[in-house]
């Protein structure tokens, strides 16, 4: 059975981020870490924080806070963010702030394209002096050297799986989690889809290299089945180091037949 995590904003670990971000006077910041751990929330606690003080009381939609950002991204890596999706913030920033600052969260920034960053770029030389803005993503590495150079990074690590046991003692949950309580929250959302997304994750593998192929291209069609596979390769180091190397070559654009097709024959390792 599920718990309520202690926190009131339902945020679990990152006690020392916490502590640190009431203090930080940088223009932007960057929250880089694992997809799920935590990152978009403590960026919507620190946005509130800076209107309403610290601890903000509880979560609310606040009309000094602004997020952007990509519609949701499979494992293939097709998402983008395109220009008209950051040109709003110009506007948005030109008017002052209804208290006392303007809070802009860019999701994933490492997927700006070219002319999105060039146009974000100027913003964050010449932020308003009532203007934050946080960027997402999963390394300074992945951005721009431009932006990350205007940019104050906050790293956030896999949350300790003790502390994810105040929302499950289930053993496959945790590892599937792997430290982010964001893909715990889904799953214990919806655990009848978990469990059969589980159980195709073991038929992956357990059944011979063509049938793998197509059962892979079903569950990685979802990032989920990722972390799925990852989970039960904890003990083989040669496959778990094939699936990182499949994902890494699916998000940069390598053919997915050919990825899927060595990544079948991989496994076996």
């Amino acid at each position: 059975m599920a718990l309520r995590p202690p926190h009131p904003w339902g945020i679990i670990g990152h006690e020392a981020i916490l502590e640190l971000l009431p203090r930080l006077k940088a223009a932007t910041l960057l929250f880089s870490g694992p997809e799920g751990v935590g990152r978009r929330l403590v960026a919507r606690w620190y946005a509130l924080g800076l209107n309403r003080g610290f601890p903000p009381p509880f979560l609310e939609a606040h009309p000094d806070l602004l997020e952007i950002g990509p519609k949701e991204r499979g494992l293939r890596g097709e998402a983008e963010v395109r220009l008209e999706e950051v040109e709003p913030l110009f506007d948005w920033f030109q008017s002052h702030p209804r208290e006392r600052f303007k809070v802009a969260i860019l999701d994933a920034a490492h997927l700006l394209t070219e002319a999105a960053a060039n146009a974000f770029l100027k913003l964050l030389e010449e932020p308003p002096s009532y203007g934050r803005i946080i960027l997402i993503a999963p390394s300074g590495e992945t951005l721009l050297p431009t932006l990350k150079s205007r940019a104050l990074e906050v790293a956030f690590g896999p949350v300790p799986e003790e502390k994810l046991r105040a929302l499950t003692q289930d053993p496959d949950l945790l590892a599937y989690a792997a430290g982010a309580p964001g893909r715990l929250h889904k799953a214990l959302s919806d655990p009848l889809a978990f469990q059969e997304r589980l159980k195709m994750a073991r038929r992956v593998l357990q059944s011979p290299s063509l049938e793998r192929l197509g059962l892979l291209e079903e569950l990685l069609a979802e990032e989920e089945g990722f972390y799925l596979l990852r989970a039960f390769l904890q003990n083989r180091p040669r496959a778990l180091l094939a699936l990182d190397r499949a994902r890494e070559a699916l998000e940069a654009y390598v053919s997915p037949n050919l990825v899927l097709a060595h990544l079948a024959l991989d496994l076996e390792l």
